[in-house]
């Protein structure tokens, strides 16, 4: 499954709690994938980079600056 349009179809800007929310469940396997917009970006990223299993998380870029996140169970090198 992928969800492309989690916090919008919540009513919901990306901020820290929703990121960390979607990250969890990226871990938790409740998500497969989720598609990063450009503009949400910036503000995932920080929440991402400062958990300690960052290297489990992979982004696939895609156009117009939107990353696919994906939880892997081995830690990138």
């Amino acid at each position: 499954m992928i969800c492309t349009v989690y916090g919008r179809k919540r009513g919901k800007v990306m901020n820290e709690e929703l990121a960390a929310e979607i990250l969890d469940k990226l871990k938790n396997g409740e998500l497969h994938q989720y598609l990063v917009t450009k503009e949400e970006f910036m503000e995932f990223r920080k929440v991402l980079v400062s958990r300690n299993d960052f290297k489990h998380f992979r982004g696939i870029a895609k156009h117009n600056g939107e990353v696919v996140y994906q939880y892997m169970q081995e830690a990138r090198s």
